[in-house]
């Protein structure tokens, strides 16, 4: 195969830890017979210094010409000016916006060897294999909004959605579950918002029409930051808006032990050349500013969406697990960054790491 992938590094550790996973790709090209080509693009504050703005147009070129988009993190101190007329975020929001890009998958599956990275205890933890699903391109996020003035200091955002925009994410979701374990349990906060009640009524209507075999339940928000401390286990599929589930995936990193472990993939309905989602794949981690350029940031998350990345836009299947293996071979082997450090054999930096994985592929 032949596939070109856009690597937006963006800032902070962003840089260091997709260096780690284009070296993935490439062992995986090298292993399989395969041909990536990397293209670089600016995203983030890094935009706005070199091209006064964190979107630029020939960032949109690049991706909609590639296969699949990887990046890194966006952001840090030097933009967080919110009284600023352009900030990094607006680069993420406007290339998933750009790109179509509706639902966000970020699966939490526990890696055995760090079961003891997590700070709840490990009968909470064992068998936890769950896989949120978090509408990207709606909800409050996107919608109508007024920034306050000095006149009357005042601001809203809007929490918008629309039918279509519910059923896309809810079949993505729900056949998602019908492929694992057949339960998919839809967050909301249906007692207060009316949007959240839209929400529910749409799923639940799409799922008995079109996916009765798969178990619906519907759970509060806050109960869901509730159960997912208490008996995360519990779950197969969690569907949930942009603001509940950008929040709730945030908290679940934490049953992994750390953020740095956790990938995610942002796809939509328009396909590659190969048939595929044309995605874009990143840690869900941040730019993590007060470790950029001390080589000790974790790549794994990174390399852990190009593994996604080889699944969902190239239909590598057997390429993706290969990866998958070899960071599990490396976890077990006792390697770990300091931010898993705990009771480590070895504590190694980002690129020993990175080609530690490259070593097992």
């Amino acid at each position: 195969m032949k596939a070109i992938v856009a690597v937006l590094p963006g800032d902070g550790i962003g840089p260091e830890v997709t260096t780690e996973a284009v070296q993935v790709l490439e062992a995986v090209g090298q292993r399989f017979g395969h041909e990536f080509q990397f293209s670089y693009g600016l995203l983030g504050g890094c935009a706005i210094d070199a091209a006064g703005n964190p979107l630029p147009a020939e960032t949109v070129m690049l991706c909609q010409a590639s296969d699949a988009v990887l990046l890194g993190a966006v952001g840090g101190p030097k933009w967080d000016d919110p009284t600023a007329s352009m900030r990094p975020e607006q680069g993420l929001l406007g290339i998933r916006r750009v790109l179509g890009l509706y639902a966000n998958l970020r699966p939490v599956k526990l890696v055995p060897a760090l079961l003891h990275a997590s700070t709840l205890k490990p009968e909470v933890l064992a068998g936890v294999d769950l896989l949120v699903v978090r509408e990207l391109t709606g909800g409050v996020y996107f919608g109508p909004r007024k920034e306050a003035t000095p006149d009357d200091q005042v601001a809203y955002d809007t929490m918008l959605y629309s039918r279509p925009e519910i059923e896309r994410v809810t079949r993505l979701a729900a056949q998602a579950a019908r492929e694992r374990r057949g339960r998919l349990a839809s967050v909301d906060k249906a007692n207060v918002l009316a949007s959240s009640r839209l929400w529910r009524r749409v799923v639940t209507e799409l799922m008995r029409a079109e996916f009765p075999d798969v178990a619906l339940e519907h759970v509060l928000v806050d109960a869901m930051a509730m159960h997912l401390i208490r008996r995360p286990a519990a779950y197969d599929v969690v569907l949930a808006e942009n603001l509940f589930g950008d929040i709730l995936t945030d908290e679940a990193s934490m049953l992994a032990g750390s953020m740095g472990l956790l990938p995610s993939a942002s796809l939509g309905e328009e396909l590659n050349p190969h048939g595929q989602p044309r995605g874009l794949y990143e840690p869900i981690h941040g730019s993590a500013p007060d470790i950029a350029g001390r080589g000790v940031a974790n790549p794994l998350a990174t390399i852990l969406s190009a593994a996604m990345l080889l699944r969902h836009s190239l239909g590598l299947e057997a390429e993706a697990q290969a990866v998958e293996a070899a960071v599990d071979a490396v976890l077990a082997a006792g390697l770990r960054t300091p931010d898993i450090a705990d009771g480590a054999v070895e504590v190694v930096g980002t690129a020993a790491m990175g080609a530690a994985v490259v070593e097992r592929l």
